[in-house]
Protein backbone atom coordinates (compact mmCIF):
# COMPACT_ATOMS: atom_id res chain seq x y z
CA UNK A 1 0.00 0.00 0.00
CA UNK A 2 1.14 3.25 -0.61
CA UNK A 3 0.12 6.69 0.76
CA UNK A 4 1.10 10.24 -0.15
CA UNK A 5 1.01 13.18 1.67
CA UNK A 6 1.95 16.63 0.27
CA UNK A 7 4.97 17.72 2.21
CA UNK A 8 7.43 16.52 4.74
CA UNK A 9 5.64 18.09 7.89
CA UNK A 10 2.10 16.09 6.90
CA UNK A 11 4.21 12.68 6.46
CA UNK A 12 5.67 12.93 9.40
CA UNK A 13 2.84 13.60 11.51
CA UNK A 14 1.52 10.52 9.86
CA UNK A 15 3.89 8.50 10.55
CA UNK A 16 3.71 9.55 14.51
CA UNK A 17 -0.07 8.56 14.16
CA UNK A 18 0.99 5.22 12.70
CA UNK A 19 3.17 4.23 15.48
CA UNK A 20 0.42 5.27 18.02
CA UNK A 21 -2.25 3.65 16.29
CA UNK A 22 -0.05 0.14 15.78
CA UNK A 23 1.00 0.47 19.37
CA UNK A 24 -2.41 0.78 20.64
CA UNK A 25 -3.16 -2.35 18.22
CA UNK A 26 -0.51 -4.50 20.07
CA UNK A 27 -0.47 -3.45 23.23
CA UNK A 28 -4.62 -4.51 23.06
CA UNK A 29 -4.23 -7.63 21.31
CA UNK A 30 -0.57 -9.14 22.68
CA UNK A 31 0.60 -7.34 25.32
CA UNK A 32 3.44 -5.42 24.13
CA UNK A 33 4.77 -3.41 21.10
CA UNK A 34 8.14 -3.94 19.09
CA UNK A 35 9.54 -1.14 16.99
CA UNK A 36 12.34 -1.15 14.98
CA UNK A 37 13.48 2.72 14.16
CA UNK A 38 15.25 3.74 10.94
CA UNK A 39 18.44 6.26 11.01
CA UNK A 40 18.89 9.18 9.34
CA UNK A 41 17.50 12.20 8.92
CA UNK A 42 14.05 11.52 7.15
CA UNK A 43 12.49 9.97 10.63
CA UNK A 44 13.33 12.98 13.14
CA UNK A 45 10.65 14.95 12.40
CA UNK A 46 8.15 11.90 13.28
CA UNK A 47 10.26 10.98 16.48
CA UNK A 48 10.16 14.54 17.86
CA UNK A 49 6.52 14.34 17.22
CA UNK A 50 5.67 11.16 18.79
CA UNK A 51 7.86 12.48 21.75
CA UNK A 52 5.41 15.45 22.15
CA UNK A 53 2.47 15.28 24.50
CA UNK A 54 -0.38 14.93 22.12
CA UNK A 55 1.39 11.21 21.09
CA UNK A 56 3.70 10.25 24.04
CA UNK A 57 0.43 10.09 26.39
CA UNK A 58 -1.52 7.82 24.18
CA UNK A 59 1.77 4.82 24.06
CA UNK A 60 1.79 3.10 27.29
CA UNK A 61 5.73 2.99 27.52
CA UNK A 62 6.65 0.83 30.09
CA UNK A 63 5.30 -2.21 27.32
CA UNK A 64 7.52 -0.64 24.52
CA UNK A 65 10.09 -2.20 23.09
CA UNK A 66 12.43 -0.34 20.63
CA UNK A 67 15.12 -1.89 18.44
CA UNK A 68 17.24 -0.47 15.20
CA UNK A 69 17.28 -1.66 11.41
CA UNK A 70 20.94 -0.46 11.62
CA UNK A 71 23.94 1.70 13.02
CA UNK A 72 26.89 3.21 12.47
CA UNK A 73 30.13 1.54 14.51
CA UNK A 74 30.68 4.49 16.46
CA UNK A 75 29.88 5.62 20.00
CA UNK A 76 26.23 6.52 21.65
CA UNK A 77 27.32 9.67 21.89
CA UNK A 78 28.59 10.53 18.12
CA UNK A 79 26.85 12.42 16.08
CA UNK A 80 26.50 9.87 13.69
CA UNK A 81 24.65 7.37 15.62
CA UNK A 82 21.23 6.00 14.78
CA UNK A 83 20.60 5.45 18.33
CA UNK A 84 21.95 8.95 19.16
CA UNK A 85 19.34 10.67 16.90
CA UNK A 86 16.46 8.53 18.48
CA UNK A 87 17.43 9.35 21.93
CA UNK A 88 18.06 12.91 21.10
CA UNK A 89 14.82 13.39 19.39
CA UNK A 90 12.35 10.77 21.68
CA UNK A 91 13.66 8.36 23.63
CA UNK A 92 15.15 11.11 26.55
CA UNK A 93 11.68 12.57 26.38
CA UNK A 94 9.63 9.45 27.28
CA UNK A 95 9.12 7.24 30.11
CA UNK A 96 10.19 3.62 28.28
CA UNK A 97 12.27 1.69 30.70
CA UNK A 98 16.05 1.57 29.79
CA UNK A 99 15.62 -2.44 29.43
CA UNK A 100 13.45 -2.08 26.90
CA UNK A 101 15.99 -0.09 24.30
CA UNK A 102 17.42 -2.76 22.23
CA UNK A 103 20.41 -0.41 20.93
CA UNK A 104 22.89 -1.73 18.74
CA UNK A 105 26.07 -1.22 20.91
CA UNK A 106 28.06 0.82 17.66
CA UNK A 107 30.78 1.17 20.26
CA UNK A 108 32.32 -2.36 19.41
CA UNK A 109 34.09 -3.90 16.21
CA UNK A 110 31.25 -4.65 13.80
CA UNK A 111 31.28 -8.29 13.57
CA UNK A 112 31.02 -8.72 17.44
CA UNK A 113 28.21 -5.76 17.44
CA UNK A 114 26.57 -7.94 14.77
CA UNK A 115 27.30 -11.09 17.05
CA UNK A 116 25.79 -9.68 20.27
CA UNK A 117 21.91 -8.21 18.46
CA UNK A 118 21.44 -11.69 16.75
CA UNK A 119 21.90 -13.19 20.60
CA UNK A 120 19.67 -9.87 22.23
CA UNK A 121 17.21 -10.76 19.07
CA UNK A 122 17.02 -14.66 19.67
CA UNK A 123 16.89 -14.18 23.24
CA UNK A 124 13.72 -12.94 22.72
CA UNK A 125 11.95 -14.59 20.16
CA UNK A 126 14.26 -17.97 19.70
CA UNK A 127 14.96 -19.57 16.51
CA UNK A 128 11.76 -17.61 14.63
CA UNK A 129 12.60 -14.52 12.93
CA UNK A 130 12.00 -11.30 14.74
CA UNK A 131 8.39 -10.57 14.78
CA UNK A 132 8.76 -6.72 15.21
CA UNK A 133 5.20 -5.33 15.37
CA UNK A 134 6.10 -2.15 13.30
CA UNK A 135 9.71 -1.48 11.01
CA UNK A 136 10.58 2.28 10.02
CA UNK A 137 12.47 2.24 6.69
CA UNK A 138 14.49 4.83 4.48
CA UNK A 139 15.22 4.50 1.14
CA UNK A 140 18.39 5.66 -0.41
CA UNK A 141 18.97 7.11 -3.88
CA UNK A 142 21.12 4.14 -4.69
CA UNK A 143 18.21 1.76 -3.66
CA UNK A 144 19.73 0.76 0.04
CA UNK A 145 17.59 0.15 3.13
CA UNK A 146 18.70 -0.05 6.67
CA UNK A 147 22.22 -0.29 5.77
CA UNK A 148 21.52 -3.15 2.79
CA UNK A 149 23.50 -1.89 0.32
CA UNK A 150 23.58 -2.85 -3.63
CA UNK A 151 25.08 -6.39 -3.97
CA UNK A 152 26.35 -6.57 -0.60
CA UNK A 153 26.42 -10.40 0.61
CA UNK A 154 24.40 -9.20 3.48
CA UNK A 155 21.63 -9.72 1.30
CA UNK A 156 21.76 -13.13 0.75
CA UNK A 157 22.35 -14.10 4.42
CA UNK A 158 19.57 -16.93 5.71
CA UNK A 159 20.85 -17.83 9.27
CA UNK A 160 21.36 -14.38 10.65
CA UNK A 161 19.58 -11.88 12.17
CA UNK A 162 22.43 -8.92 12.07
CA UNK A 163 25.76 -8.74 10.12
CA UNK A 164 28.31 -6.47 9.55
CA UNK A 165 28.61 -4.38 6.41
CA UNK A 166 30.37 -1.58 4.58
CA UNK A 167 28.93 0.97 2.55
CA UNK A 168 31.59 1.17 -0.51
CA UNK A 169 33.91 4.18 -0.05
CA UNK A 170 33.10 4.65 3.43
CA UNK A 171 35.51 3.95 6.32
CA UNK A 172 32.64 3.39 9.32
CA UNK A 173 31.64 -0.20 9.22
CA UNK A 174 27.85 -0.86 9.78
CA UNK A 175 25.86 -3.51 11.48
CA UNK A 176 22.48 -4.33 9.61
CA UNK A 177 19.49 -6.76 10.10
CA UNK A 178 18.94 -8.55 7.40
CA UNK A 179 16.35 -9.43 5.25
CA UNK A 180 14.71 -12.43 7.12
CA UNK A 181 14.98 -10.13 10.22
CA UNK A 182 12.98 -7.63 8.50
CA UNK A 183 10.66 -9.70 7.06
CA UNK A 184 9.48 -11.74 10.01
CA UNK A 185 7.69 -8.48 11.08
CA UNK A 186 4.29 -7.51 11.16
CA UNK A 187 4.36 -4.42 9.39
CA UNK A 188 7.40 -2.33 6.92
CA UNK A 189 6.90 1.47 6.49
CA UNK A 190 8.99 2.67 4.12
CA UNK A 191 9.37 6.47 5.35
CA UNK A 192 10.08 8.67 1.37
CA UNK A 193 10.79 12.09 1.68
CA UNK A 194 11.87 15.20 -1.08
CA UNK A 195 12.43 14.59 -4.99
CA UNK A 196 15.64 12.93 -5.05
CA UNK A 197 14.11 9.69 -3.89
CA UNK A 198 11.60 9.95 -6.28
CA UNK A 199 13.25 7.57 -9.50
CA UNK A 200 14.29 5.37 -6.82
CA UNK A 201 10.65 5.01 -5.45
CA UNK A 202 9.70 4.23 -9.00
CA UNK A 203 12.48 1.55 -9.42
CA UNK A 204 11.67 0.00 -6.45
CA UNK A 205 8.31 -0.53 -6.62
CA UNK A 206 7.79 -0.84 -10.13
CA UNK A 207 10.86 -1.78 -11.98
CA UNK A 208 11.85 -5.21 -12.82
CA UNK A 209 13.62 -7.14 -9.88
CA UNK A 210 17.05 -5.97 -9.65
CA UNK A 211 19.73 -7.82 -7.11
CA UNK A 212 21.34 -3.46 -7.08
CA UNK A 213 18.13 -2.41 -5.40
CA UNK A 214 18.47 -3.81 -1.97
CA UNK A 215 14.83 -2.25 -1.08
CA UNK A 216 12.95 -4.76 -3.18
CA UNK A 217 14.58 -7.38 -0.91
CA UNK A 218 11.90 -6.47 1.33
CA UNK A 219 9.01 -8.05 1.40
CA UNK A 220 7.21 -9.71 4.72
CA UNK A 221 6.20 -13.07 4.89
CA UNK A 222 3.14 -12.67 7.06
CA UNK A 223 2.86 -8.75 7.34
CA UNK A 224 2.06 -6.03 5.75
CA UNK A 225 4.34 -3.34 3.25
CA UNK A 226 3.35 0.63 3.43
CA UNK A 227 4.85 2.80 1.51
CA UNK A 228 4.19 6.41 3.36
CA UNK A 229 5.65 9.28 1.03
CA UNK A 230 5.61 12.69 0.47
CA UNK A 231 4.41 14.73 -2.97
CA UNK A 232 7.63 15.61 -3.79
CA UNK A 233 9.11 11.69 -4.01
CA UNK A 234 5.89 10.28 -5.57
CA UNK A 235 6.60 12.43 -8.18
CA UNK A 236 5.63 10.64 -11.41
CA UNK A 237 4.69 7.43 -9.43
CA UNK A 238 1.92 5.04 -9.98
Amino acid sequence: MLRTWPDYESLSHAVAALIVERAARALRERGSFGLTLAGGSTPRRAYELLAGPACARRIDWRRVHVFWGDERCVPPDDPRSNYGMANAALLSRVPIPAANVHRIRGELPAAEAAAEYDRVLRAIWGAAPPAFELVLLGLGDDGHTASLFPHDPALRESQCWAAAVRRPGDPVARVTLTPPALNGARAVAFIVSGASKAAMLRAVREGPPDAGLPAQAIAPTRGELLWLVDAAAHAGGA
